[in-house]
C-alpha cells in the first residue's frame, strides 16, 4: 500500500512538473499602460525633474521605440486598437464613449476579439487591473470581452483617494463626473478600497501574478495616472518638493507611484522566476495633454486629441529577456496595434485571431531578422475633425485637413516645423492615394461619443418617449 502511495505521489509530483513546463513555455504577457503620460516625462526619453527608474528598467534591460506610436490621440479608441491589434476605424470606433450603462452599444462591438478574448483560446487567464473606458454595459464589461478577473473601474477616469468613493452601484450613474466616484469593482461587483487607488492596482497586479505562476498569463494593468484629477498622497508630494509648480508637483508625485507599482511588478516577476519568459510593455494610452495636466511632450509639437507628434508619439519600451536584445534603441515607426501580434508570434501554435489585425510582429525586426520597416505606412483618422496624418516608412508625415496639406520629414524634424508641402508636391500626391485608399476599409464612428453628448441626451429622450 506504501509503495502504491508513494508510486501515486510521485506520478503526481511528475505530471504537476511537467503541466508547470509546458505552461512556462507559452510566455507571459504584462501590458502597463499609463494615462495622459507626457512623451518627455520618462527617464528614458531624459526626464530630469520627473523620475522614473522602474519604468526605465524595461527600456534599458529590452527595447526603446523612439518612434512608437498610438492608433489615436485619446483615451478610449486608443485603447480599443491596441487591445484589438486593429485600427479602431475599421469598426466604427474613433470617438471617447460615454458613461451609459444601459445602452449596449456604447463602447467597443462585441463582433470584435480582445487580447483577452485570443489569449484565452491559447489557455491563458487573463486580469484587468485599472481602467476599463470600453464600454459600462454588462455586455461590454471586461469580463464579458475575455478577461478573467477585473478589478478596478469602467468608465474614462476616476478619484485616487477611496474616502471620494461613495457611489455604490455604477449601473445607476449616467454622467463622466459621476463615474469617477464610484467604488471599484471586483469583477461586477462593488467594492470598499482603503488605499489610494494607483497603490491598490499594484497590489492587486501582484496578487495577480503570484496567483498564476504556473499558467500562462496576461495582466494588463491600466493605471489611470497621470489623468486628472491630479491627486497624489503627502509621501509622493514629499518627494517633488523642489517642484514649485504645485500642478507639476502633483503630476510628477502621480507618476511616481505609478513607478514604484511598476517596480513592485517587476520585482514579483523576478522572484517567481518568471520574468524572462516575460513580455513586459510600457506604454501610454496618447500623448500628454499638457496644461490640463502639467505633464510635458518636449520638443514634440502638439499634445493629447491631436495628430502632431504631440499627440500620437508616446513613451513605448518593451523588456522579454528571452527574446529580444537589451539596451536597444529602435527608431523605426512602431505601433501598439503590434503588442498583439508580438505576442502570438511567441506562442507555439497560436490560436488564429478571427479578425485580421493590423500590428506585426516586431521580434525579428528587434532581433535583426527582418531588415526592412515592420510598417510601409501607418494612418489616423478623426472623422469629426476631417483629419487625418499618414506617417512612410521613411518618417515623412502628411497631416490633411480640409484638403490643406502639410509635409514633414521627422527624421531631421521631429518637432514639425518646417513645412514641406509645397516642396515635395509628388510625396504630398502619394500619400493623399495612400490615405485615400485606407479610408475605404473602414467605417463611420457606430456611436456618439464624448463629445456628442447633449446630441445623444436628446437621441435617448426621444427614444422613452
Amino acid at each position: 500500500m506504501k509503495v502504491h502511495s508513494s508510486f501515486a505521489i510521485a506520478s503526481m509530483f511528475l505530471l504537476l512538473s511537467t503541466a508547470h513546463v509546458a505552461a512556462q513555455g507559452k510566455p507571459n504577457l504584462v501590458l502597463v499602460v499609463a494615462d495622459d503620460l507626457g512623451y518627455a516625462d520618462v527617464g528614458f526619453h531624459g526626464s530630469e525633474d520627473v523620475l522614473t527608474p522602474h519604468i526605465d528598467r524595461i527600456a534599458r534591460e529590452g527595447v526603446m521605440f523612439s518612434s512608437g506610436y498610438v492608433s489615436f490621440s485619446v483615451c478610449s479608441p486608443s485603447r480599443a486598437g491596441f487591445l484589438t491589434g486593429r485600427y479602431g476605424q475599421r469598426f466604427g470606433y474613433e470617438r471617447n464613449v460615454l458613461y451609459y450603462p444601459t445602452d449596449a452599444g456604447m463602447g467597443m462591438s462585441r463582433e470584435e476579439e480582445t487580447m483577452a478574448d485570443i489569449l484565452g483560446r491559447a489557455g491563458y487567464r487573463s486580469m484587468l487591473v485599472g481602467k476599463w473606458h470600453l464600454g459600462a454595459h454588462p455586455s461590454l464589461q471586461p469580463q464579458a470581452r475575455g478577461f478573467s478577473e477585473f478589478y478596478g473601474f469602467l468608465g474614462g477616469g476616476h478619484q485616487y483617494f477611496p474616502d471620494s468613493l461613495r457611489i455604490v452601484d455604477p449601473m445607476k450613474v449616467f454622467t463622466e463626473e459621476g463615474s469617477y466616484r464610484t467604488l471599484l469593482n471586483r469583477g461586477t461587483q462593488p467594492v470598499t478600497e482603503t488605499e489610494y487607488i494607483t497603490d491598490a492596482f499594484s497590489r492587486e497586479a501582484v496578487a495577480f501574478i503570484d496567483r498564476n505562476r504556473s499558467n500562462p498569463f496576461f495582466l494588463y494593468l491600466a493605471y489611470n495616472a497621470p489623468h486628472n484629477p491630479l491627486q497624489a498622497p503627502p509621501a509622493y508630494l514629499e518627494r517633488y518638493s523642489h517642484i514649485k509648480d504645485q500642478k507639476r508637483r502633483n503630476y510628477a508625485a502621480m507618476v511616481s507611484a505609478m513607478d514604484d507599482g511598476v517596480g513592485r511588478v517587476l520585482a514579483k516577476l523576478r522572484e517567481t522566476g518568471l520574468d524572462k519568459n516575460t513580455l513586459v510593455v510600457f506604454i501610454s494610452d496618447n500623448g500628454g495633454p499638457l496644461a490640463d495636466n502639467g505633464s510635458s511632450n518636449g520638443s514634440l509639437r502638439g499634445k493629447k486629441g491631436g495628430l502632431y507628434e504631440g499627440g500620437i508619439r508616446v513613451p513605448f519600451a518593451m523588456r522579454w529577456p528571452e527574446k529580444i536584445p537589451t539596451g536597444k534603441v529602435y527608431d523605426r515607426p512602431v505601433i501598439t496595434f503590434d503588442i498583439l501580434a508580438t505576442i502570438l508570434g511567441g506562442i507555439p501554435d497560436a490560436p488564429r485571431p478571427k479578425q485580421a489585425i493590423d500590428g506585426v510582429d516586431l521580434i525579428p525586426f528587434l532581433t535583426g531578422k527582418a531588415k526592412n520597416a515592420p510598417h510601409p505606412y501607418l494612418f489616423w483618422r478623426q472623422y469629426d475633425q476631417r483629419s487625418y496624418a499618414v506617417i512612410r516608412s521613411d518618417q515623412k508625415k502628411m497631416l490633411l485637413r480640409a484638403d490643406t496639406a502639410s509635409l514633414f520629414d521627422l527624421g531631421a524634424d521631429r518637432s514639425e516645423t518646417r513645412d514641406l508641402a509645397q516642396e515635395k508636391k509628388s510625396v504630398v500626391r502619394k500619400l493623399r492615394r495612400k490615405i485615400s485608399a485606407w479610408e475605404k476599409e473602414l467605417k463611420p464612428p457606430s456611436f456618439l461619443g464624448l463629445t456628442q453628448r447633449a446630441e445623444y441626451i436628446r437621441a435617448q429622450s426621444a427614444i422613452k418617449k
